[in-house]
């Protein structure tokens, strides 16, 4: 493609200057080759160093590369473990080279939280085991997690839980023996699984371990990406010593601050905010949990985006980089060589960075304009390596710095490799806060070291974890502090006293990435009261509807059979309807906005609207469900809390369809209030919906009038979760709204099968989707309110005289027959399958069906509009018509 720099392969093996010196010999595949390289090292252990072309330590890779090694090695070992026991899995990786590769193998396994060992001790942490790395130079690891149950408590027998040990390499299998051994006396275990990009034990090792799991009696299996040996003559580590003495004595000493020969200029270092998600750790050191995913993910494409603006500001449009002349054809530059370069033990923050900015600045595949920038990813180091400026050597170049977070070891070298003399046109340095001491901007620290061989270099600092109990991890003297987001309202010390999101399966039995609950658990608290004593209470002003909640309906066989059909009959229609209203938010409220779900009945519609951004688009939007109560707005905390981690201009207000409109007059109106009172702007109040029957709104997937069969079922096709709560002795003024979650419902939960059905139907309906949204983009969409007219038109042909009573559409119908005392329903003349699980419920209620000529809807629920219990009796059935 022109304009594009062109990749090459290098026909050198970059193992081959070692081996051709010190007779090593690398056995194995034509993979292996390109998999490893080999340098020196002065360790008196080992003098060889198997250096990864894919782990992103040493070699700068290309990000989704480096990922997408550790993430396939866990998907290997989901399908080893089976779901069940990936989901009981416990992942531990090894400091400081396979941090990333580990946390990467965890995000593979889809619900296993992950651990690192650390060579950092924290204060306030207690040490839940530690091991031996016998080869390396800096040998022992701690294991530091904030949950001690985490690994098992050994005061409570054995686990479980399989554990999944995951290293870069696996060549003797000590440090793997030596992890075991430990953690098996605390805590016994029936399975381990081994993990590594390459096994290259010798035969003698792989019957070591054989042996040594007969010993502890339990199964260890190993999932490696290859496989192979390294070939040792007699008296290599010697030869290898006496070689790296000889290849230092060649090399000039490296300059030292003050010695005048330091290159570069040392200038202030441009900083780039991230606005790190508040709550989510920076890494592994002291356990990361799938709730801690699931916030982490969505927040990666806004970071991105953050460093790319930071970069395009430094970096003008019309600088080519590294003196490059433009493209002969096309007059371009050549795209901009970028390195995320991370910081010791922190490997998975600056990957996940480095993975959302290639997506962010990669080739536009729909358009194919070539990238903006070629991003690769490498980290700092403790481990002394020789460089030697040869094709056939791993290690080209090495940058000599000191250690900048103050180490419990006492200050050393460290060491960032192949950055030097490699072309990079910009450099962003992440680090956490506990690393961005005086030491870093000092001359002869890292960014000063930086600046002479790179024209840009940013520094964006991820705020170090401090575990609850824990003193804090920043430095006194550190020239940073936590980062808040720049769109943070003034009552931000409010917003950050409020809890994170609930996230299932804590809470609902949605996966934890579907959604995220602003909401407070009443599970706990009685608050079910009869349908009938609810609506005298609501009927006669003594009691609000969102003060408590109906007895959860538990549907007949017959009806859950008519559900299943029903769902079966409309998922294209509904995958359709999820594609064009997902389509208009993406191209008309930006390509990243976040979805906030009114719960309970947007959620569904706001999950599968991810899923269709995520499947179609390649975007990972945040979604997160909040209360709102008719008369009594929407959750004012709520807001604030979205407030401080996003921009309110990105929040999209999704629910499933529109009645009358109260909902979105309602929403209107609360989102006016809550800006005057609470001095925060930018919340857009229009409503993104499924159908919209009434002409309520702007944004919709339909305006027909449908059945959407998550309305036919309550909480089991809803995440397991009632409808919200409040009241004023369980919500108090700094609270969210309250919800329960039904876990004693699973065995009828059909939340997930519905979401899945509709989302096997998202590609055939993908053409007419586009063709649909092309059209609706130029239409006028203007809000016509026809619903409404023919709501106070009913209630006074009726004698209702309330419109709160009558409730239009398919799914408030359905509400009304499963949640209120119904008086009748209007039926649509000639309204055929969209109404049958309408009319088996009008059946079971004793509920009369009316057919009508021109109404709007499909059909009409009325509530009994003067409904006493002494009117309906002890059954429950409604009223007749007199």
């Amino acid at each position: 493609m022109a304009g594009r720099r062109k990749e090459t392969t290098n026909v050198v093996w970059s193992g081959s200057w070692v081996a051709e010196r010190l007779g090593v010999e690398l056995v194995g595949d034509g993979e292996l080759r390109e998999l490893l390289g080999l340098a020196l090292r002065r360790n008196p252990k080992r003098a060889h160093l198997l250096v990864s072309n894919v782990l992103g330590k040493h070699v700068p890779q290309r990000p989704s590369v480096v990922y997408g090694a550790g993430f396939e090695l866990g998907r290997r070992v989901r399908d080893l473990l089976g779901d069940a026991g990936a989901r009981e899995a416990v992942v531990l990786g090894y400091a400081e080279t396979a941090t990333g590769l580990g946390h990467a193998v965890a995000d593979g396994l889809g619900d296993a939280p992950y651990l690192h060992s650390t060579r950092r001790p924290v204060e306030g942490v207690a040490r839940a085991g530690g091991f031996e790395e016998a080869h390396s130079h800096a040998t022992s690891h701690l294991l530091l997690p904030e949950d001690p149950d985490l690994l098992g408590n050994g005061e409570e027998g054995s686990s479980g839980a399989t554990l999944v040990l995951v290293d870069d390499e696996f060549s003797t299998g000590n440090t793997v023996l030596n992890t075991i051994r430990d953690l098996h006396e605390r805590c016994p275990r029936s399975r381990y699984v081994i993990v590594a990009l390459v096994d290259m034990r010798s035969p003698a090792d792989r019957g070591r371990l054989a042996e040594f799991a007969a010993e502890i009696g339990a199964r260890i299996d190993l999932v490696a990406r290859n496989t192979g040996t390294v070939g040792l003559p007699e008296g290599v580590l010697e030869k290898g010593q006496a070689l790296v003495a000889e290849q230092e004595a060649l090399r000039p000493p490296a300059p030292t601050p003050g010695d005048g020969k330091l290159p570069g200029t040392l200038r202030p270092c441009a900083r780039v905010d991230l606005q790190w998600p508040a709550g989510v750790p920076d890494g592994g050191r002291h356990g990361f949990t799938p709730a801690h995913r699931a916030v982490l993910e969505p927040a990666l494409p806004a970071m991105a985006d953050r460093i790319a603006q930071a970069l395009d500001e430094r970096m003008p449009a019309e600088r080519m980089p590294s003196g490059q002349a433009p493209d002969e054809e096309t007059g371009a530059g050549q795209p901009r060589r970028i390195l995320v370069l991370g910081f010791e033990e922190l490997m998975y923050a600056p990957l996940r960075l480095g993975t959302a900015l290639e997506a962010r600045t990669g080739a536009d595949t729909r358009t194919g304009a070539d990238a903006r920038y070629e991003v690769r990813y490498s980290t700092t180091t403790r481990s002394p390596v020789l460089a030697v400026d040869d094709p056939g050597y791993a290690i080209r170049t090495r940058l000599v710095f000191p250690a900048h977070d103050d180490p419990a070891d006492g200050p050393g070298d460290r060491y960032a490799y192949n950055v030097a003399g490699a072309g990079f046109d910009a450099v962003v340095l992440v680090v956490d806060s506990t690393a961005d001491t005086p030491a870093l901007h000092a001359p002869g620290g890292l960014l000063h070291q930086l600046a002479a061989h790179t024209g840009t270099v940013l520094l964006a600092v991820v705020p170090s974890y401090v575990p609850s109990g824990a003193a804090t991890a920043v430095p006194a003297e550190s020239s940073t502090s936590v980062p808040t987001p720049a769109h943070a309202p003034e009552r931000q010390e409010d917003s950050a006293m409020l809890p994170e999101p609930l996230r299932g399966p804590a809470f609902s039995s949605y996966a934890p990435d579907e959604v995220g609950w602003l909401l407070q658990d009443l599970s706990d608290t009685e608050l079910e009261a009869p349908t009938e004593e609810r609506e005298e209470a609501i009927q006669s002003g003594g009691a609000h509807y969102a003060e408590s909640l109906p007895v959860e309906y538990q549907p007949s066989e017959q009806y859950q059979d008519l559900f299943k059909a029903a769902l079966d009959l409309s998922a294209a229609r509904i995958a359709r309807a999820v594609g064009t209203v997902t389509e208009t938010v993406l191209a008309e409220r930006g390509p990243r906005p976040v979805l906030v779900s009114l719960a309970r009945a947007g959620t569904p519609v706001g999950v599968l609207m991810r899923r269709w951004a995520r499947l179609r688009r390649g975007a990972d939007l945040p979604h997160y469900a909040v209360s709102i109560v008719r008369g009594r707005g929407i959750d004012a905390n709520a807001l604030r809390w979205l407030a401080a981690h996003h921009n309110p201009a990105d929040v999209v207000f999704v629910d499933g369809w529109t009645g009358k409109g109260a909902i979105t007059r309602e929403l209107a109106a609360a989102i006016a209030e809550f800006e005057e009172s609470d001095g925060t702007e930018g919340f857009n109040p229009e409503i993104a919906v499924l159908a919209d029957p009434g002409g309520c709104v702007r944004t919709y997937g339909t305006r027909e009038d449908f059945l959407i069969p998550s309305a036919c079922l309550n909480s089991t096709v809803s995440g397991l979760i009632s409808r919200t709560v409040l009241r004023s002795d369980l919500v108090g003024p700094d609270d969210f709204h309250g919800a329960k979650f039904y876990r004693e419902l699973a065995g009828s939960d059909v939340s997930g099968h519905f979401l899945d059905t509709v989302t096997d139907r998202f590609d055939e309906v993908a053409d007419a989707v586009d063709a649909e949204v092309k059209e609706l983009l130029t239409a006028d969409r203007a809000p016509t309110w026809e619903g409404w007219a023919a709501v106070e038109r009913i209630s006074e042909e009726y004698g209702i005289h309330d419109v709160n009573l009558v409730k239009p559409g398919v799914g408030e119908t359905t509400r009304v027959l499963l949640r209120r005392v119904p008086w009748k329903i209007l039926a649509k003349r000639g309204a055929g399958a969209d109404l049958e699980h309408i009319r088996l419920l009008a059946v079971q209620r004793g509920v009369p069906v009316e057919e009508v000529d021109e109404l709007p809807y499909t059909c009409v629920g009325l509530i009994h509009p003067k409904y006493t219990r002494g009117a309906t009796g002890a059954d429950g059935r409604a009223v007749e018509s007199k």
